[in-house]
């Protein structure tokens, strides 16, 4: 690719030529309009024109993906051709601003008249350019000086209940779960300020017991609490949490946005960690929205520390090829010779059962493994339940079944049993 523009790749649906639909999102996105209008010139379109790449057709589907009052207007029939398109824009069109980045490669994409289906798959960026955006802080470096697990996966949990707990309720769970041998606890998406709980009382109950920890262990239990809220707001959560000792937060990234989360990181050293609730609503139709490689680029070039990728075998919706394609996305760079890899977390219906497929899938242990039932509804306790995927953990990476290693390890052995039959 170039080194002075940015590649997009997506997935289009048309009764029209796919080709020419390409080339009238390339002008919808760059210089152009429907049409050729003043001002618009040969030396300006070759200067700021997007640059179509390839178009690559596939088999054509029996019917339109998504309603489209502007081709019923005109009558247009089928068939329903598909295609892999590649654009390129000048960065040149954009600057270091990742909104406008953004609304470029995705945008009024998704409204076009021609097009019954459009999906953003991919982003590409040319070194140069990624570099004028923000890097990670920490990334998987970072977090295991921070946290002190040099070797294997970051094992955390997740506050349950994730709402309803007063701000001491709150600390007492967190000294448990610190007792229990977690290297990572968070907070959860839908607990942030409440009124029952609001972080100024929060922050100080929990980073007791993480202090009165670390006192008696050397462990320092790396704490995500969610500071998402209004841009001011977060920046004082954070600097609060930083005065008590922390060393991490959590923001739901769809809903704060791409500036509020530029800012906090431009704010503030701590941990960032960035949760996708809501990515659904932008990935789960094939023909429509945004897929995780696009996604993960994006709010990469926001400077986030960890990124949300689900879990396999889990209690959601998506497919494990997108979890799976979405953690190695997040551990390789954006850019060639970019050293700005984050730390992939995996939640949702984890234990240590999913521990396996999980390894097998990507290969390393550079991740954070999160599990709230499979650690807290555990039958001998939170400490057996965090024992049982740190058994689990040792047994895959060192060619052993779960099977065999649970001869020898009760923990592992209970929780095959236990959460083995709720399937």
């Amino acid at each position: 690719m170039r080194a002075d523009m940015i590649e997009a790749s997506y997935l289009i649906e048309t009764p029209l030529d796919p080709v020419r639909v390409a080339e009238v999102m390339a002008g919808e996105q760059s210089c152009g309009t429907f049409t050729r209008v003043h001002g618009e010139t040969d030396d300006l379109r070759a200067r700021a024109r997007a640059v179509v790449e390839s178009v690559e057709e596939l088999p054509p589907a029996e019917s339109p993906s998504l309603p489209n009052t502007w081709l019923e207007r005109q009558r247009t029939p089928g068939p329903w051709r598909r295609a892999r398109v590649r654009i390129s824009f000048p960065t040149a069109n954009i600057g270091p601003n990742l909104p406008t980045l953004a609304a470029t490669v995705a945008g009024n994409l998704y409204d076009l008249g021609e097009v019954t289906g459009l999906r953003l798959v991919d982003v590409k960026l040319p070194a140069a350019y990624r570099r004028r955006f923000d890097m990670p802080r920490h990334g998987v470096a970072g977090t295991r000086r921070l946290t002190g697990v040099a070797d294997g996966p970051l094992v955390g949990s997740i506050i349950k209940p994730n709402v309803g707990l007063s701000a001491e309720e709150t600390g007492e769970l967190v000294g448990t779960l610190c007792a229990a041998g977690l290297d990572f606890i968070k907070d959860d998406e839908i607990c942030a300020d409440p009124g029952h709980a609001p972080l100024a009382e929060r922050v100080p109950a929990v980073m007791a017991r993480v202090r009165r920890h670390q006192d008696r262990t050397g462990k320092h239990v790396m704490v995500a609490f969610n500071i998402t809220d209004e841009t001011d707001a977060m920046r004082r959560h954070a600097d609060l949490v930083e005065r008590e000792g922390g060393n991490c937060v959590m923001v739901s990234l769809n809903w704060c946005g791409h500036s509020a989360v530029q800012t906090l990181r431009r704010h503030s050293g701590l941990v960032l960690h960035g949760h996708r609730n809501g990515f659904g609503a932008f990935s789960r139709h094939p023909l429509l929205g945004i897929g995780f490689d696009a996604y993960q680029a994006l709010w990469r070039l926001a400077g986030v520390d960890h990124m949300h990728v689900h879990g396999l075998n889990g209690k959601f919706a998506q497919p494990d090829e997108e979890v799976i394609d979405g953690a190695r996305a997040s551990l390789a760079p954006l850019a060639e010779g970019t050293d700005d890899a984050v730390m992939p977390a995996f939640s949702s219906g984890q234990w240590a059962g999913t521990v396996p497929v999980t390894w097998e899938a990507v290969g390393t242990a550079d991740l954070l493994f999160m599990s709230g039932g499979g650690i807290m509804a555990h039958p001998d306790g939170p400490a057996a339940g965090v024992l049982s995927i740190r058994q689990a953990w040792d047994a895959v990476r060192a060619g052993v079944t779960l099977d065999t290693a649970a001869r020898d390890h009760a923990e592992l052995r209970r929780a095959l049993d236990f959460f083995g039959k709720k399937g």
